[in-house]
């Protein structure tokens, strides 16, 4: 039964990742120099996702509680610079949307546009870093705790966490060229172009550190498995970036997705059958079995979880067929 809930947290986090990386991406962009009426046109392309994007994250991160209890103390103590910058970003990124509309000031809206800016990619990379932190090992003694967080000071933690945010960057601009008016469409699809092989760079770089450093090669249980999800994300930023230069913006979209959920998969089974795997003691290294809770409080779970991604499926495929048309009201060419 813990099989199935660890995969339905990475489900959880995965869609969170890509959803909220919507965000975090078209927020990413608002740092370039552009009109007033340009950022406007940004936030409104994005702004009927806005909020239900976030709702993953408390999904996730409520699974993790209540499934994962033992998990969750070790894994967020271990990594908690790396999750308190996420979550600092994510709030910056939704007070400053909220409050750049309700200020009339130019120079106060750009004020409120660097902090969505930062917040994005604030909230990028700490998510990155966890991942990276994860995958690399943390210092679990045998009594079960992790000791101190200076294991996320790695060029490999550095460089997973870089790659995210580069990853989220072309997700937005990818995103954006499926919704703004038509005759911008060419424009922000080169500006995606570069992005993704900025993110092919970037991802690129994180995988050969990855690749050299001792503890991750110590960490990974399954290198196969993790080699050839690494090779899909390659795969899919290629894809994107063909989909790009042929005016398929949707195809794009749903590989830079994929990229985007990939991250957690390559986690996820890098590590199996482990959650967190120890660097000082073995014997001390957390198993997805021992890290759920008990039996009576997982059937507890299904009945309560078990409408809940339904509902969020759901509201989500409603949200993007009512706002499925470009902000000019032209449909866009998906396929």
């Amino acid at each position: 039964m813990a099989p199935v809930w660890y995969a339905l947290l990475g489900l959880f986090f995965a869609g969170y990742l890509v959803l909220g990386g919507l965000d975090y991406g078209v927020g990413l962009l608002l740092a370039r120099r552009g009109t007033p009426a340009a950022h406007r046109a940004t936030l409104t392309a994005l702004g009927p996702f806005f909020l239900g994007n976030e709702v993953w994250l408390v999904a996730a991160v409520g699974l993790l509680f209540g499934a994962f209890p033992t998990l969750e103390g070790e894994l967020l103590s271990g990594h908690y610079p790396a999750v308190a910058g996420a979550l600092a970003g994510v709030i910056l990124v939704t007070v400053g949307v909220q409050l750049r509309s309700r200020v009339t000031g130019a120079s106060a809206r750009q004020g409120w546009e660097r902090v969505v800016a930062a917040g994005s990619a604030l909230a990028a990379y700490g998510w990155g870093a966890l991942l990276a932190g994860q995958l690399q090992g943390v210092p679990q003694a045998v009594d079960g705790h992790v000791t101190g967080v200076t294991h996320l000071a790695t060029p490999f933690v550095a460089a997973t966490g870089l790659a995210l945010v580069a990853l989220v960057a072309a997700h937005g601009a990818t995103f954006l060229t499926l919704r703004l008016p038509a005759a911008d469409a060419p424009a922000t699809a080169r500006l995606a172009r570069r992005l993704v092989t900025g993110a092919l760079a970037a991802v690129g770089a994180a995988t050969a550190l990855g690749l050299l450093a001792d503890r991750v090669r110590a960490t990974v249980r399954q290198p196969l498995p993790a080699v050839l999800l690494v090779v899909a994300l390659v795969g899919a930023l290629l894809v994107a970036r063909a989909a790009l230069g042929r005016g398929r913006p949707g195809v794009a979209l749903a590989a830079t997705g994929a990229a985007l959920a990939l991250p957690v998969a390559v986690t996820g089974a890098a590590l199996w059958p482990a959650a967190l795997v120890s660097t000082v003691d073995p014997a001390a290294t957390l198993g997805v079995a021992d890290a759920a809770a008990s039996g009576p409080t997982l059937r507890l779970l299904g009945w309560l979880a078990l409408p809940l991604l339904p509902a969020l499926l759901g509201f989500q495929a409603m949200c993007w067929w009512v706002f499925r048309g470009r902000t000019d009201g032209r449909a866009p060419v998906y396929w």
